[in-house]
């Protein structure tokens, strides 16, 4: 199994798990405020970058 492919299934596993324990408002809570805020966690040239990578991949 890849690294990618283990990192999906324990995502999804993770996802499941609090689907089951938490209420569905906290639950929708916690799936939009981590990635929100491991990005605004991120300095301002980290952001870019990562704005830039995301630029790069639409485009192809």
């Amino acid at each position: 199994m890849g690294k990618n492919t283990t990192w999906i299934v324990g995502g999804a596993a993770a996802v499941i798990l609090a689907l089951w324990l938490l209420p569905w408002w906290l639950f929708l809570i916690v799936v939009i405020g981590v990635p929100v805020a491991g990005y605004l966690m991120l300095d301002p040239s980290q952001r870019r970058k990562l704005r830039n990578r995301r630029n790069r991949q639409i485009g192809q």
